[in-house]
Order: C-alpha cells, then structure tokens, then sequence
C-alpha cells in the first residue's frame, strides 16, 4: 500500500513538463541538483533553533528589554475559586448576564465581583509584555540576518534583475551551495515557527499564521523538489525584506518608544505594500503564472505551486488590510499604533467606569480618591 502510495506521489507527470523527469536532475559531470531527501535537514535545523531561541531570549532578549524599560507585567492574581475556575475552562470565559447571575447564587459574589474575577482571569492567561518583546525580538534577529544573507546570495544572479532568467535552462539548474543554505536555514526556521505556535503569543489571526507557515513549508520543499529554486529564493527575499520593520517596530511599542515605532512601522506599510501587493503579484508570480506556459505545457505541479503563491496572496491582502487600517488611523488622527492582532489587556475603563458608579451611590473612598486600576498596583 505505502510503496503503490509512493510510486503514485513521485510520478514524473505531476511534478514535471512532459518529456522531463527525475532523470534529469541526476548528479553528472561535477553539476549537483536538488533532491527531496535533502528537505530531512530542515527538521536537524528546526530543532537547532529552537535551542538557540532560548538562549538568545534569556541572555540577549531580557537585558535588551530591561536596557529599553521593557518590565515584567504584574497582574493581580484572582482568588481561587472553584465554581468560577470550572465554567472558565469548560464553559466560558466570558460569561452572559444571565450566567454571572447563577454565578452569583452559587458563590455568594456580587455581579461586579463575578465581573471582575473574570476579566481579571482572562487577563492572567494573556502573555506579558516582557514574552511578547523577547518573541518580537528574535524573529527581528532572523528576518534581519536572513534578508541580509539572501541579498548576499542574489546579489550577483541574473535573475535577481530580469525575472525570466529564472527558467532559463529549466529544470536542469544546478545548485549552488548559497541556495542550499538559504533554503535549508529557512525551512528550519519555518518548521520552528510551526513546533512552537502552542506556547507563542496567540493573536486573533492564529488560523491564518497556521496556513501561512504551512503554505510556506509546502512551497519551500515543494520549489525544492522540482527545482523550482530561482524562484523560491526570490519569494523568500521579498518576503524577509520587510519583516524585520514590523518585528523592531512591536519591540519600539512594547518598550513605550511611541515616535520609533510609529515611524518605523510607516515604513514596515509602505515595504509591505510595494513588496507584497506590486512586486510579489505583478511581477513574481505573473513570471511563475504567465511565462512558463510559453516554454512547456502546464502541468499539476504548475498548478500547485502557484496555488500556494496566490494563498500567500491572498494572506497578503488580509494583511494589508489591517496595516492600511493602522496607518491611516495614525496619519489622521496620530494616534499610537497598536497591533490589531493582539489581545489587550482588559484594564481600566470597565473599572473606572465602576469605582464612578461607587463614588456616585456611596461617596468617595479611600481618602476622598477615586480607585484607578492600571493593572500593576491596584489592591483591594
């Protein structure tokens, strides 16, 4: 079953033009190509960052965080609560009013207690400011070094300046050891991203992170396998090319730096649109979409690889959204940019707005001084 599975999978026809095939991508007279067993590598690397992801977050990551004011969040601990802890982990984490109301009977809370109890919960599951920093600040470390090596690697290619030089003498390309490296280094750090997504900072566009890191492993090894590699290293260039701004830009509003990170992220938006919305469709994948098909018949691994380059696309699009959302609301109004994405602590108005009520039905309190809550020092 698994060798007729194989044999199904590997069949020329699906991965390459009529009339080439594995064949031609055997190793002769001193030229090396791609091979799919080389992909292996990228898990030995995955875990290797993964190790070094630790160590850069403990030794270089803190004291850069602590050097730019960046602290521990400290949030007030709810009481142990039995009853609240059950429908907090089976039921909700939100409650409805008709909920707090049974809440209420069953553990002799007023409503604004159930009421804060829960907010303040739901904020002891949201990750601190100082793991946001330390994730933000590694991944600005690898796009940075990445773009820089992937420049290096392009720099003196032909193709980096005329697109159709890409398939020039397809599939019969050889490899070169830069493209070997690049690939293998970004696979690993892709499939890394994929290891550690339970325990990184969950964002409200989780699902789609998940379907681009796997849309990325999927072309990566896939472009590999058919030596497709021109290509893919001008695809993992642009997208490293803007990366690095956004990830600084989040260390810059982690640390209260409001005027860097604004700025910097203004010019994360304009690289990620020139890159993502005009170069990447218009020039990229009209060169991977149009061109081919002027050389050889279309085949099923043309149609998958850009199927994958048009899901990036279309996270691309998703994306941009939001930044343009962001910008404009900056540029307008000047107002401090903030990632979309993130859950934000609940915090103050919800309990502003109570010690009003309070001061209002019972006069002031604690010393004439209305209570502020901003989550570091509030006690009760």
């Amino acid at each position: 079953m698994l060798t007729r599975l194989s044999e199904w999978f590997w069949q020329e026809r699906l991965w390459f033009p009529e009339g080439l095939g594995w064949a031609d991508l055997e190793d002769r007279d001193g030229r090396v190509y791609a091979k799919a067993h080389d992909l292996w590598v990228a898990l030995p690397i995955a875990l290797v960052f993964l190790i070094v992801r630790q160590i850069f977050e403990r030794t270089v990551a803190t004291p850069l965080a602590s050097l730019l004011g960046v602290k521990e969040t400290v949030r007030l601990k709810v009481p142990h609560n039995l009853t609240l802890e059950s429908y907090y982990y089976n039921i909700a984490k939100s409650p409805t009013q008709t909920s707090i109301a049974s809440l209420c009977k069953q553990t002799g809370y007023s409503e604004r207690q159930v009421q804060r109890w829960f907010r303040r919960r739901r904020n002891q599951d949201r990750p601190s400011l100082l793991k946001r920093f330390r994730e933000a600040s590694w991944r600005f470390t690898f796009y940075l070094l990445a773009f820089i090596a992937g420049l290096a690697a392009l720099i003196d290619k032909p193709w980096l300046y005329d697109l159709k030089e890409m398939w020039e003498g397809f599939p019969v390309l050889t490899l070169l050891p830069s493209q070997y490296w690049y690939y293998m280094i970004e696979l690993g750090f892709y499939s890394s991203l994929l290891f550690s997504v339970a325990s990184d900072v969950k964002r409200k566009d989780f699902k789609e992170q998940i379907v681009h890191h796997v849309a990325t492993i999927l072309l990566i090894s896939f472009s590999w396998c058919v030596n497709y590699i021109r290509a893919g290293t001008l695809i993992m260039l642009v997208h490293d090319s803007s990366d690095y701004f956004l990830e600084s830009a989040k260390m810059f509003n982690y640390a209260g730096w409001r005027n860097a990170c604004n700025y910097i992220f203004i010019v994360f938006a304009a690289i990620f649109i020139i890159t993502r919305l005009v170069i990447f469709p218009f020039w990229i994948i009209y060169c991977t979409w149009v061109y081919p098909v002027t050389i050889y018949e279309p085949f099923f691994g043309y149609y998958f690889f850009n199927g994958l380059l048009m899901t990036l696309q279309c996270l691309h699009i998703f994306w941009a959204v939001l930044i343009i959302r962001i910008a404009i609301r900056f540029l307008t109004n000047n107002e401090k940019v903030d990632d979309e994405r993130s859950d934000k602590d609940e915090t103050d108005e919800s309990e502003e707005e109570e010690g009003k009520k309070d001061m209002t039905k019972n006069g002031p309190v604690q010393n004439g001084h209305k209570v502020h809550n901003n989550n570091h020092r509030k006690t009760e």
